[in-house]
């Protein structure tokens, strides 16, 4: 039974499901912290964030010794910003890349779902930060040229919160 309540994970998902583009930050055994973006396919109900991932990739054996990984997900078009610490799993799970797979994965993996290298990371979420702005950009560059006037921080410019899932 998960820790978290649906409404947490739902908020959570509701804010990254449109972001198509996460950065993946990793560290490897010498604490070296590494990033690169990868394309997710999903928030599941149970808090869990899938990618699909070459087995060959560097840092799919960082996840062996260093499972704590954090995912990144940006959309400046909205001032929508999310942190997202998990733990990561390489998996070789048939089922779950059928029910994800598209065409568009041909061109990463050839071989389609039968490519020897096809793999998924499955990052669940333990905990999560987010800055939200629903303030239109007219009313966020209004707020910051005030501020930078009177010398006040910018008020009402979104939402911030933290989820511990």
């Amino acid at each position: 039974m998960p820790l978290y309540s649906s409404e947490q994970l739902a908020s959570i998902a509701d804010k990254i499901k449109s972001v198509k583009f996460g950065m993946l930050t990793t560290s490897d055994d010498t604490r070296t912290l590494t990033s690169r973006p990868l394309t997710q396919q999903q928030v599941d109900g149970e808090g869990r964030i899938w990618f699909f991932v070459s087995d060959e990739a560097a840092y799919t054996r960082d996840l062996l010794n260093n499972p704590q990984v954090n995912v990144s997900f940006v959309d400046t078009g909205d001032s929508l910003y999310v942190s997202v610490c998990g733990h990561a799993e390489l998996l070789k799970d048939r089922a779950k890349a059928e029910e994800l797979w598209s065409p568009l994965m041909k061109a990463w993996f050839p071989g389609g779902l039968d490519d020897p290298k096809l793999s998924l990371i499955k990052v669940t979420i333990q905990s999560a930060e987010y800055w939200d702005s629903s303030a239109s950009k007219m009313t966020q560059f209004f707020e910051m040229a005030k501020a930078a006037i009177t010398g006040e921080t910018p008020k009402d410019l979104g939402e911030h919160g933290r989820i511990d899932l």
